[in-house]
């Protein structure tokens, strides 16, 4: 019998920086914590504007999932946090090409603030096989 919460983590994307996990499984359900722009291998941020940034943060949302033995595909709802909502077409071009013709639920808010001075994060659902 699997436990009811089970953790996920992966050295492929950023380590938790405070008292939560990567991604959480429950039942079927996976539920990813929010993931900014930091290059796992070098713990920095990538350099760029929100453009490379989405592109991070993608990569690193879909190593989790990875971990997870999940993909884009199986994502059913994202939160995309940003500091300027004026960065929205940016930042949408390139997380459409992640899920191309079969995008998720999502809300899209602007943030007063993210962490570590992030131009972007995004949080995600997943339902697993």
């Amino acid at each position: 019998m699997r436990p009811v919460k089970e953790i996920v983590a992966t050295e492929r994307a950023p380590r938790a920086i405070g008292p939560y996990s990567q991604a959480v499984r429950a039942g079927n359900l996976l539920f990813c914590s929010g993931q900014i722009p930091i290059d796992p291998a070098t713990g920095e941020f990538v350099s760029g504007g929100v453009a490379e940034q989405t592109e991070q943060v993608m990569r690193n949302l879909s190593a989790v999932l990875e971990a997870a033995g999940a993909d884009l595909n199986q994502v059913v709802k994202t939160t995309v946090f940003l500091a300027e909502m004026d960065d929205f077409t940016v930042m949408n071009e390139v997380y459409g090409r992640f899920f191309g013709g079969n995008p998720p639920a999502r809300a899209t808010v602007q943030a007063a603030r993210l962490p570590r001075d992030a131009k972007v994060e995004i949080e995600a659902m997943a339902v697993l096989d």
